[in-house]
């Protein structure tokens, strides 16, 4: 992945993301984001990979039921944030992607390889957002 700072200005910075073939963009996004110490960001992407694992949330588990994709695909959407989690970037990410046939799947973006390129705009926010568990749901959820 390669990265650039492409603005900057009151605390709030942009950064094009540009995944190539073979990178692996859950992993990359979350090791950018400690590098950058980021605590608050949103983001979009558009591109394509070469397979993927989705989530979904099972509410009676309490648990993502794995989604495989095990073919190219088309990254028609991809949205998500960064926020905090016990000191650490935690990267919450959900995406559409699109088959050869024009169907589309979508879920929680757990694992992607990028094929040719992923295409990622994150935009780090000045405020902090903290995510704490939240016992209902046993997920950790940002908290105003």
């Amino acid at each position: 992945m390669k990265s650039k700072l492409i603005h900057e200005n009151d605390g709030e910075r942009t950064f094009a993301l540009i995944f190539q073939t073979g990178d692996e963009v859950v992993s990359e996004l979350v090791a950018f984001a400690r590098r950058e110490r980021l605590s608050a960001a949103r983001m979009t992407a558009i591109g394509a990979f070469r397979d993927a694992v989705l989530g979904y949330f099972d509410w009676q588990a309490k648990d993502y039921t794995k989604i495989p994709v095990r073919e190219q695909v088309e990254v028609l959407s991809l949205i998500g944030d960064v926020a905090r989690k016990d000191d650490e970037p935690a990267l919450h990410a959900h995406v559409v992607l699109g088959r050869s046939d024009g169907s589309t799947l979508g879920g929680h973006l757990m694992e992607a390889h990028a094929r040719p390129t992923l295409e990622d705009v994150l935009v780090e926010s000045p405020a902090h957002l903290r995510k704490e568990h939240d016992p209902e749901s046993g997920l950790a959820l940002i908290r105003l």
